[in-house]
């Protein structure tokens, strides 16, 4: 079996995996009733995202506008860093802490994944995922699997999207290199460092 043959096998089966995990019917987080408290308004998610980005307000809400529109308020987000690599095979490393709205202190969490596609280069970013539909921050600790166009950019975010069941993720990212391509992957959120992707 050639590179190609296995190019083409490994992005059947993540493609697959993202159909299987994206045909779980989610309901939208702007369903949710809007005088409940646990979610979080399009205002804070833009300021946290402007600070935490360092950007201007008017390019967070652009940058968050889409996800809004079809998801609605968030009741939770991630802010970390990570760093990611691919050549044909990719991997992706990165750690943040968890913000739930009905919790006040942050959870720390950790992601690793491997991609595969028409994929290269590498890059270290700054990220900032919407998370909705998290019952509890246990329920983080999952494998989110989802297709990425890593040059999809709006005001200087990448924006993609992961699922898993009901809980949707929605990470933002902006940082430093190059990297171009379409792949499909996943990325398995975890309690501790794992340095295997699988």
């Amino acid at each position: 079996m050639n590179v190609l043959s296995l190019v083409r096998a490994g992005l059947a089966f993540f493609l697959v995996a993202w159909t299987v995990a994206g045909s779980a019917s989610a309901a939208p987080a702007g369903d949710r009733d809007p005088r409940n408290n646990d979610t979080y308004t399009a205002d804070e998610i833009v300021q946290k995202g402007a600070d935490f980005f360092g950007v201007t307000t008017e390019a967070m809400a652009k940058a968050v506008e889409r996800v809004l529109a079809k998801y609605g308020r968030p009741n939770a987000y991630i802010a970390g860093s990570e760093g990611s690599g691919a050549f044909i095979i990719g991997l992706r490393y990165g750690e943040g802490d968890l913000y739930m709205k009905q919790n006040s202190a942050p959870v720390k969490v950790y992601w690793q994944g491997p991609s595969v596609g028409f994929d290269y280069g590498g890059n270290a970013s700054k990220v900032f995922t919407l998370v909705y539909n998290l019952p509890n921050t246990e329920a983080i600790y999952e494998r989110f699997p989802g297709v990425e166009g890593s040059a999809y950019f709006v005001a200087g975010i990448g924006v993609n999207y992961q699922q898993n069941g009901r809980i949707i993720l929605a990470p933002m990212r902006t940082g430093v290199g190059v990297r171009a391509g379409v792949n499909a992957g996943y990325l398995s959120y975890s309690k501790e460092r794992n340095w295997i992707p699988f």
